[in-house]
């Protein structure tokens, strides 16, 4: 006998006669009989004789009990070409039965199935509240788009509700380190947008001839703008230059403008030259809560004009080697200043920027930073994030650029122990 491996089903191919699997047995058949008219019946089919009743193609072995449906693959035309729609149309006709044998497996599922315990449900009756520690808790059940919207709208704060507490007195803050690239500007901005979305008055600063935080806030520093150049040099108020940050309720901005440029030469010979931000930040007729002042990345007039103005310094620290660096520079000019020039001078924030957590050195600088400065660290830590640079090039900062990100976040969490460690211990002076 040849086996080509066809399994023949009439009801779906439509044959004359009635081939079944050559796996079929019963007793009226035999290997070499052949159906009447089919020369090629011989060869390829065994057909069922006459006196038998034409049992279905997916029967095999019946005397073991076995059945199994017929698939695609097992389902031909007459022409000797597979037919899948009819084999689609025969499996649905023909649906799969589990075996005996499969029925105890099923069985011992069942009854394996996890049945709560007498505890636990003692537990629930003694105590309504009473929670299975398998059950998710809400940062586990709610999905990460929940959770973003969740966070942008506690960073947005669209109610205006002061959610930051406001210091007693205006806290003047120095946001300086003389090594460039740390993110001073970065900082400033950011952490002002935030306590003013929370209630804040605050005020910006900007020291550097670059006008970063100018293009940060989307403030006009173009050339003939007044700036606080003209405070400066030309003794103009305050109140004149100052700026409304649009979009931003409670805060504004002092630009600055390329002629700061030329500042600290023309101040050598003007008199009291050291405190001339100092008098025109008292000058200011309105009070504020928070005066944040970008210093450039040197040690120049323009920085000694800033860290005379305040009574607290924040130093942005990037989690690099150079950074530490420079950082003894720093404190011995803070030291010299607080000496001959203001008493009240403190580093009170010591903030880590750019932290990359899968970096050893990040971790290294971290923990020296924590060791040598203690409390004054905050416990807030700015980690790279793309976001946060890619904000300033839409004239906005990240926490309206994109509340919800990493940046946002910790910027938020940033300015938020600042506001509360600004109550525990009041500075600054009366506006």
């Amino acid at each position: 006998m040849h086996d080509d491996g066809r399994y023949d089903d009439p009801h779906v191919t439509g044959a004359t006669n009635d081939p079944v699997s050559r796996e079929t047995d019963y007793p009226s058949w035999s290997p070499g009989a052949t159906g009447p008219g089919d020369p090629a019946a011989s060869r390829d089919h065994h057909p069922v004789p006459e006196s038998s009743s034409p049992e279905p193609a997916s029967v095999r072995r019946t005397s073991e009990g076995l059945s199994r449906p017929v698939n695609a693959a097992e389902v031909r035309s007459s022409s000797g070409r597979r037919n899948t729609a009819a084999a689609v149309r025969f499996e649905s006709a023909v649906p799969h039965q589990p075996t005996a044998a499969a029925v105890p497996d099923t069985a011992s599922m069942v009854t394996e199935a996890p049945v709560a315990s007498t505890e636990s449900l003692a537990a629930v009756a003694a105590d309504p509240t009473y929670v299975s520690r398998e059950t998710p808790t809400r940062e586990e059940d709610d999905p990460p788009l929940a959770m973003e919207a969740m966070r942008a709208v506690q960073i947005l704060n669209p109610s205006g509700e002061v959610t930051m507490p406001r210091p007693d007195r205006t806290r003047v803050m120095c946001v300086a380190n003389q090594k460039g690239g740390v993110g001073k500007t970065t900082t400033t901005v950011n952490l002002a947008v935030a306590l003013a979305l929370h209630g804040n008055r605050v005020l910006v600063v900007d020291l550097d001839p670059q006008g970063n935080a100018s293009t940060g806030l989307n403030v006009p520093h173009h050339t003939g703008i007044p700036d606080v150049y003209d405070c400066l040099i030309n003794s103009v108020p305050l109140v004149e230059v100052a700026q409304a940050v649009e979009g931003i309720p409670n805060l504004w901005c002092v630009p600055a403008t390329i002629d700061l440029a030329g500042a600290e030469i023309e101040l050598v010979s003007v008199v009291a030259r050291e405190s001339r931000l100092d008098r025109a930040i008292a000058a200011y007729p309105g009070q504020f809560d928070y005066v944040f002042i970008d210093c450039p990345p040197s040690l120049g007039l323009l920085t000694v004009n800033a860290l005379v103005a305040a009574q607290e310094v924040l130093i942005p620290i990037q989690c690099e080697y150079y950074a530490l660096e420079g950082l003894n520079q720093l404190i011995n000019n803070i030291n010299l200043v607080r000496q001959h020039l203001n008493p009240k001078l403190d580093v009170s924030t010591i903030l880590l920027t750019m932290y990359d957590r899968r970096t050893r050195l990040a971790d290294a600088v971290e923990q020296d930073v924590r060791n040598h400065f203690g409390d004054k660290v905050l416990q807030a830590v700015i980690p790279r994030n793309v976001r946060v640079s890619e904000a300033p090039s839409y004239g906005q900062s990240v926490m309206t650029y994109d509340p919800g990100s990493r940046g946002a976040t910790s910027y938020f969490e940033a300015a938020q122990e600042i506001a509360e460690r600004g109550v525990k211990e009041p500075v600054g002076r009366n506006a």
